[in-house]
């Protein structure tokens, strides 16, 4: 894992998100790695503190027209921003248009910032229909025919 929120910073590639929800919780995939994290709506105890997940432990729920995802328990290597492992991030996802979402993801970990802190990223909506790639060079997916069509004209020269 590279970590959250850190999977859902644009970069060179792997810019793609697929939220999907069900009655009991909501995934959210990244395009880089196919790193999913399913989240349930639950009220339900969290697992011990001295357990960490590498995505920590999350719930989910709703405020209003607002996805709330609230995560504790990262161990220390994946900690995001350089936190420690009491750590809470929050993210809001909120549609505030027909194809932008605004993500807001807050940081409160008083043993290593002074306050919380807040940051805000616009993530663009695609139509549905537009895959998440799978996590590898494809050469445009082109690869595949040009390796098979070179070996095929190889093939006829003998």
């Amino acid at each position: 894992t590279g970590g959250i929120p850190a999977r859902m910073m644009p970069a060179g590639y792997g810019s793609y998100y697929r939220i999907v929800q069900s009655p009991d919780s909501v995934a959210i995939s990244y395009e880089m790695i196919h790193e999913t994290r399913v989240v349930p709506f639950s009220n339900a105890p969290r697992v011990s503190p001295s357990i960490k997940q590498f995505l920590g432990d999350a719930r989910a729920w709703w405020e209003g027209d607002t996805l709330v995802v609230e995560t504790r328990n990262f161990p220390a290597e994946t900690a995001p921003q350089r936190s420690s492992t009491k750590v809470t991030m929050t993210e809001r996802f909120t549609a505030v248009g027909p194809s932008l979402v605004e993500w807001r993801v807050t940081f409160d970990d008083p043993t290593t910032w002074v306050r919380p802190w807040t940051y805000m990223m616009p993530l663009t909506k695609v139509a549905a229909s537009q895959e998440v790639h799978e996590y590898a060079c494809h050469e445009g997916n082109n690869a595949m025919r040009n390796i098979l069509s070179a070996q095929r004209a190889l093939d006829r020269q003998k």
